[in-house]
């Protein structure tokens, strides 16, 4: 029997730029996931698909919301193939590895617990900007199919660790420090890792939506002190980190400096080019202005784009690029591997590089390096940040700027160092980053930037 269930009001602040995020039971409630269900599955539909692959993180609200979901999906005559806890990339590999070609991940990624959210994908398409848009227009019209979907289980955990042990080889045996945050990561992770021939220190790898240890967010060094503290006190060689759903991973060397994402790109797009000359390699306005170079030296060919997974994940796709990268953390291996962000896939492939040499901390620390800032943030309120740097590209002087980069913010790149601004297209905060060839370079871009702001927004509380 089909009850029918009358839509409810969609808080239009969930509909995020790359997926749908919400707090649990005020603005993400049961009702409301199904719904989006409902509308998925119509989407679905339309675009001829006959199946879509659930999975969830480790959150509390997950098995709810996933349920939720699942009856609105069926709602529209579309089979739900249920995969139960996994990783974001698991649920990505299941629709490859199903052949349903459709997914949804259940996860809030680092948010704090009381968020959850859906990352989604149609017919092979990541949904993100419009395409999240017209499924909120959709579901508020009622254009909805109705029919009967069926329910099945699959577990493609064993599927998705053998594909990645067929890939990726070690040299040679490695002891590592592996922190999972509590986050899903770590119902995969330290099996995988043990079978590619790792000894493991685990930290905080039982699965716990209550996230008791720290935010499980390795883009925030604060959230790799037990890392870092762990490599001091045991042999390990180095360590690694994973977000709350594990689509992102993060880096520390034996003597605790961070390797962030943008110089583990250098060492993906080395090893790629080697087996890809003249390989486009796509990355976001947050990374260093070391790559370029880096990847043209490698010989290949650099492509800065607009932050966010959805977006690169397309970006990767229309340029054909074997590999993609982001400074929080996504990294995207077309070459051996399906194109969509998986810390665990990233995390391998570092150890396959960093294993052909006796040590891995030189190889790692031996990357090129500027002084730089990690991401800042400047919490407004919603909407706000979109604002602010609207006046700031009409109305910012950068006297001594080479060249001002407006595919995402305002990045301003001068003779020895950038700054950059850009609204979060997830939380309503303003993003920056600042990097120069020395610190007094580093505190005149950063002047140049408190100027501007406090010209075009006074009062604002800035982090730097």
């Amino acid at each position: 029997m089909n009850a029918t269930h009358a839509q409810p009001f969609l808080p239009p602040e969930i509909f995020k730029a790359y997926d749908i995020r919400g707090i649990v039971d005020k603005s993400l409630t049961p009702a409301v996931v199904r719904a989006i269900g409902h509308g998925l599955g119509s989407l679905a539909r339309e675009r001829q698909q006959t199946a879509i692959a659930v999975g969830r993180d480790g959150r509390l609200s997950g098995p709810e919301l996933a349920g939720a979901l699942a009856d609105g999906i069926r709602a529209a005559g579309v089979d739900v193939i249920d995969i139960g806890c996994v990783p974001t990339p698991l649920t990505y590999f299941a629709a490859h590895h199903l052949g349903c070609h459709s997914c949804v991940s259940v996860t809030g990624s680092h948010n704090p617990p009381d968020y959850n959210g859906l990352k989604m994908v149609i017919g092979g398409e990541t949904l993100a900007g419009e395409a999240i848009q017209a499924l909120k227009r959709r579901i508020e019209a009622g254009d909805l199919a109705q029919g009967e979907g069926r329910l099945t289980q699959a577990d493609v955990k064993a599927a998705y660790v053998e594909r990645i042990l067929a890939d990726v080889k070690l040299a040679r045996p490695m002891k590592i420090v592996m922190d999972c945050g509590n986050g899903v990561a770590g119902a995969v992770a330290p099996e995988l890792f043990q079978r590619l021939g790792c000894e493991i220190v685990p930290l905080f790898c039982e699965v716990d939506g209550n996230f008791p240890n720290h935010h499980p967010d390795p883009s925030k060094p604060e959230n790799l002190a037990d890392v870092i503290r762990t490599l001091k006190e045991t042999d390990a060689e180095i360590g690694i980190a994973f977000d709350g759903d594990g689509d992102r991973l993060g880096v520390v060397t034996k003597d605790g400096e961070v390797i962030f994402p943008d110089r583990q790109l250098m060492l993906f797009a080395a090893d790629v080019l080697s087996r890809v000359p003249g390989g486009e390699i796509v990355y976001d306005v947050k990374c260093t202005r070391l790559l370029a170079p880096w990847i043209r030296e490698h010989g290949g060919k650099p492509v800065m784009w607009q932050t966010g997974h959805a977006l690169i994940k397309k970006k990767l796709k229309e340029s054909g690029a074997p590999l993609a990268g982001e400074m929080s953390g996504h990294v995207f291996f077309k070459e051996r591997w399906f194109g969509f962000d998986d810390g665990l896939y990233t995390g391998a492939r570092l150890l396959e590089i960093l294993a052909r040499t006796a040590d891995a901390n030189p190889v790692l620390k031996g990357l090129p390096n500027a002084t730089s800032t990690p991401e800042l943030n400047i919490k407004m309120a919603e909407g706000e940040p979109f604002t602010l740097l609207d006046k700031l590209k009409a109305n910012a002087k950068f006297e001594s700027a080479r060249e001002i980069i407006t595919i995402d913010g305002l990045r301003v790149e001068y003779a020895d160092g950038f700054g950059l601004a850009r609204p979060s297209n997830t939380t309503p905060v303003v993003v920056l980053r600042f990097e120069a060839d020395n610190a007094e370079a580093l505190a005149r871009i950063q002047a140049d930037f408190r100027r501007e702001l406090a010209a075009i927004w006074p009062g604002l509380a800035l982090p730097f």
